[in-house]
C-alpha cells in the first residue's frame, strides 16, 4: 500500500516537502519552490512537456512507461480531453511553481542523485516499477495515478483555492479531514477514535501531509481506483470507502466538494490513453 510521507526539511538550499509513499524502499518526494525546468543533472536524460508542465527522466526509464504517465498527467488535467485545461487556475499555479515529475527506474536510484545537482525547484518522484499500465486488471495498483495526482491538489488545487483546498486547518478540505479522522490532529493520534473512516497512522506524515492524501483516496475510490478485487483488504486499515457509493454514502461531505463542478476536477480516471494529443519523448537538456 502507498504511504504518504510528509517532509520539511531545509538541505542545501531545497525545501523537500514528501508526499510519498512507504512500500518497502519505495518513497516519494515532493521538491517545492522554485524551478527544476532547469535541473541540470546529468542523470536526467529524456522529458515530456505536458501544458508547459514536464516529466524528466533517467534511461532506466523505459519510454512506453514515461509517456503513460505523460498521459496520465494530461488525463488528470484534461479530464474531458478536448486538447485544452479543464480549469486554467490549477494549470496556473502549477506553472508558477514549475511543478514536475521525476521519472527514475527504482526508488534507489531516486536516492543515489546527487541532491545538489538539482537546483532549486518543485517535483513529484516516480519509478518505473511501481508504474503498471491497466495493473488494476492484475491486481495491481499503478502508483501513477497518486503520484502525479499528489502534486496537483497539493499545489495546484491548494493555490488556486487556498480557502477550498489549502494545506492548512482552516480551508474547507481540512474541516472535512477532521471529520475523516474522528477529530482534528495536529500529531498523528496514538488510536484514532472509533467510527474514524480515515486512519493514517505514519507519524512522519504531519497535517499537510494528512490533507494530501485524503485528498487522493477520496478522489481516487470516487473515480474507481481502488476498486478491484483485493483492494479493500489491501488498504482498510487506513481508507474504508473504496467506491464511488461508498464515498457517497460514508463520506458525504467530500464527495460533495470533489465532485462539485464549479472546480472542474476530474470526473474520469485516467487510463494512460490521452486522446487529444500524442506525446513525444524529448531529449534532456534540449539542443
Amino acid at each position: 500500500m502507498k504511504k504518504l510521507l510528509l517532509l520539511c526539511l531545509i538541505c542545501t538550499g531545497l525545501i523537500f516537502y514528501g508526499c510519498s509513499t512507504g512500500n518497502q524502499n519505495s518513497q516519494g518526494e515532493l521538491i517545492a519552490d522554485s524551478a527544476l525546468a532547469e535541473v541540470s543533472s546529468p542523470s536526467i536524460t529524456k522529458q515530456v512537456e505536458i501544458f508547459g508542465l514536464h516529466i524528466y527522466a533517467t534511461d532506466s526509464v523505459p519510454d512506453e512507461i514515461l509517456l503513460h504517465a505523460a498521459n496520465e498527467m494530461a488525463e488528470y488535467l484534461d479530464n474531458d480531453e478536448d486538447g485544452e485545461p479543464d480549469n486554467q487556475k490549477i494549470i496556473d499555479a502549477l506553472l508558477e511553481k514549475k511543478m514536475a515529475v521525476v521519472m527514475t527506474g527504482t526508488y534507489a536510484e531516486f536516492e543515489s542523485m546527487d541532491r545538489n545537482s538539482l537546483p532549486e525547484g518543485s517535483a513529484q518522484d516516480l519509478y518505473a516499477d511501481e508504474t503498471h499500465p491497466n495493473g488494476a486488471s492484475e491486481g495491481i495498483f499503478d502508483a501513477s495515478l497518486e503520484e502525479i495526482l499528489h502534486p496537483i491538489t497539493g499545489i495546484g488545487w491548494a493555490k488556486a483555492y487556498p480557502e477550498v483546498f489549502g494545506l492548512t486547518a482552516v480551508s474547507k478540505l481540512a474541516k472535512i479531514m477532521d471529520k475523516a479522522r474522528g477529530g482534528h490532529f495536529e500529531e498523528v493520534p496514538e488510536t484514532y477514535p472509533k467510527g474514524a473512516w480515515y486512519t493514517y497512522y505514519d507519524k512522519t506524515c504531519r497535517y499537510e501531509c494528512q490533507l494530501v492524501e485524503y485528498t487522493y483516496w477520496a478522489l481516487t475510490s470516487i473515480l474507481g481506483g481502488q476498486d478491484f478485487p483485493g483492494r479493500l483488504e489491501e488498504i482498510q486499515q487506513e481508507w474504508r470507502f473504496t467506491t464511488r457509493e461508498k464515498v457517497k454514502t460514508g463520506d458525504p461531505d467530500i464527495y460533495a466538494l470533489l465532485t462539485d463542478p464549479q472546480y472542474n476536477l476530474p470526473t474520469v480516471l485516467p487510463d494512460g490513453k490521452y486522446s487529444a494529443k500524442t506525446f513525444e519523448v524529448g531529449k534532456y537538456p534540449p539542443k
